[in-house]
């Protein structure tokens, strides 16, 4: 039994405006693109397309036919699509992602009732031959894994049904393997395929899955981690994530404390030993970093996209699995300066104003670090990298993490406008998160907007609980990793002392009715040294970390590095009733603006800075 359960994401009503605009572009984007086009590939490796020339339309880049990773994007499509309509209860997403269930099993039908990929089976036998195919399995575990979660979030039986019929080819496939023979063939990027084992075991408990799953365990890397050695430095780091998640499913399902270890383990070394950047994800050209070498690595090719949210996958199932605050810290800013920051930017104009750029980004597949960097965009249908498809992934998921039942109480991991319903003890109760406007009507005369004459120096939230009965149970609620001082707490107006430190749970034992807690959070202006290097810092507001928009490098004057509100003060702070959150340093010639890295958009921007001593 977890320490942590997450609640159905139809319980949960999200209500933050700034995920609710990505949630919503992630629908127009899944709704716009045609069941034709997503189902091409299936149809074409089935047989059932063929039309010369370039038909209009067609899906390109990763997608096209002359790639061998096609078909991928479907997987992430009904993955994402499936989160979405349970989440929000949208007809129109459901009927699309039931009909194209619907077509690939007219694929399947046509393929003799087994092989459901959109790339041939020859593909295996020839990575089990030794030849380099470029990552089959990883292709068809993204569309497993979108069969499962439409069964899943949507309960559709049929989508259960073909990856069942397409399970039995695999059995046979693999029968002849031995353990040696199936981890060399795992060296060719698998994906995560001991997940869909798992998954599929989990739900139906067939011995037949539990058998694919020992023949998916890779038993190299697992046994290299447990070991305590190093199999990750300078290896493509999204090889292996999925490959753990495998393992954190296969504990979910059988129990069994190695699986546990294996994800543990990974987690040690991946996200505490090896350097990451202050903005949480860890790779750069797509590999884990070694210890002493992050200096050496800014580039264009940081923060792979899929590892920030996969890594954010692995980080939730610790969190539900041990209760341990720094899982949700991680999950914060990974969300904040890795999910937001890459994917389904949008753009603000008022009174007139133009550029010369568009006013939106789809996803960028890495999140540059390099001094002068830019945000590159994919296009909405020439690319479908990998990362493109966990863009939409992502997107549908921001009901997840907030919430979770803890026996008979219940945790609340991070402060994001939403609202909760859930059955307890026979009455449907509800928990409700506002964030506390500290601005202050600019119309109206009660002294609130004259008493706040600069940026808040802290964050603010209500939680408003509502029981139809008084009901006795612990609330939690996490104090995050960037406080900058004691919390404060108060329950319908009574202040509560706080002994909690940042990074752990507050926890309030009482019987609740119809009450209010205020919970405040100090943040400031931090700094933190890029590690390995002697002088390169980058720089946060609370939980954001802020880009400074410049073409090339600029070594910072500062007084001290450590205490950046000395170098850094509030620029353009206020428009109308909202604070922008944008800085500028202070005896910098020519001067630098700072703005929240998630709201760069096109601009050069740089993040690490070479630090030297005001003179």
């Amino acid at each position: 039994m977890p320490t942590f359960e997450p609640f159905p994401p139809a319980d949960i009503e999200l209500r933050d405006v700034e995920l609710l605009q990505k949630r919503e572009s992630d629908r127009v984007y899944l709704l716009k693109l045609s069941s034709d086009n997503l189902l091409r590939p299936y149809r074409f490796e089935a047989g059932l397309w063929s039309e010369p020339g370039k038909p209009e339309g067609i899906h390109w880049g990763w997608e096209s036919p002359t790639s061998q990773v096609r078909g991928h994007f479907l997987g992430h499509w009904l993955s994402a699509a499936s989160l979405y309509a349970a989440a929000t209860g949208n007809r129109e997403m459901r009927g699309k992602a039931e009909a194209i269930v619907d077509g690939l099993a007219l694929c399947q039908e046509a393929n003799g009732g087994e092989w459901l990929g959109s790339v041939p089976e020859k593909y295996l036998a020839l990575i089990a031959a030794g030849r380099r195919v470029w990552a089959p399995h990883y292709t068809i575990h993204k569309t497993f894994m979108g069969l499962m979660d439409t069964y899943r979030y949507l309960g559709y039986s049929k989508a259960l049904e073909l990856a069942e019929n397409w399970a039995r080819w695999f059995l046979r496939w693999t029968s002849p393997f031995s353990n040696e023979k199936m981890d060399s063939i795992m060296d060719i990027e698998t994906g995560g395929m001991l997940e869909i084992w798992a998954e599929l075991f989990g739900v139906t408990g067939k011995a037949e899955y539990r058998a694919l799953m020992d023949r998916y365990t890779r038993r190299s890397l697992f046994h290299a981690l447990l070991g305590g050695s190093d199999p990750l430095s300078n290896m493509h780091a999204n090889t292996t994530i999925p490959e753990v998640l495998g393992a954190a499913r296969a504990y979910e399902v059988t129990g069994e404390g190695y699986w546990l270890d294996v994800a543990k383990a990974y987690w040690e070394l991946a996200a505490e030993r090896l350097p990451r950047p202050i903005t949480g994800g860890s790779t750069a050209g797509e590999i884990w970093v070694p210890e002493g070498r992050l200096p050496h690595r800014l580039g264009d090719k940081n923060q792979e996209l899929c590892t920030v949210y996969n890594m954010m996958r692995l980080a939730e199932f610790l969190l539900r699995h041990t209760g341990e605050a720094r899982y949700a810290d991680y999950w914060e800013r990974n969300l904040r300066n890795g999910i937001l920051a890459q994917g389904f930017w949008q753009g603000r104009l008022t009174h007139g104003a133009a550029v010369d750029h568009p006013l939106t980004g789809l996803v960028s597949y890495f999140l540059p670090l390099r001094p002068g960097s830019v945000k590159l965009w994919a296009s909405e249908t020439d690319h479908f990298f990998c990362c493109h498809g966990s863009n939409v992934q992502a997107n549908a998921a921001h009901t997840g993490g907030i919430y979770y039942k803890t026996g008979s109480g219940l945790a609340i991991c991070q402060l994001i406008e939403s609202r909760l319903s859930w059955d307890r003890d026979g009455q449907r109760a509800s928990v409700e998160i506002r964030r506390v406007d500290l601005t202050g009507d600019m119309t109206r005369i009660d002294g609130v907007a004259v008493g706040n004459p600069a940026p808040p120096d802290r964050q603010a939230f209500d939680v408003l609980v509502s029981c139809p009965i008084a009901t006795v149970f612990d609330l939690s609620i996490r104090l995050p990793w960037w406080l900058a001082g004691k919390a404060k707490l108060s329950v319908n107006g009574e202040a509560l002392r706080i002994e909690t430190d940042p990074s752990s749970f507050l926890t309030i034992q009482r019987t609740w009715k119809n009450d209010r807690i205020r919970i405040e959070l100090p943040k400031r202006l931090a700094s933190e040294r890029l590690a390995g290097s002697g002088n390169m810092y980058a720089f946060m507001d609370g939980p954001d970390v802020l880009a400074g928009l410049c073409s090339e490098e600029r070594t910072l004057s500062c007084e001290d590095p450590e205490a950046p509100e000395s170098d850094l003060v509030a620029d353009d702070e206020r428009e109308w009733s909202r604070w922008t959150q944008g800085f500028r340093t202070r005896g910098q010639d020519p001067g630098i603006r700072f703005i929240p890295l998630r709201q760069v958009g096109y601009e050069s921007y740089s993040v690490y800075f070479p630090v030297a001593p005001r003179r």
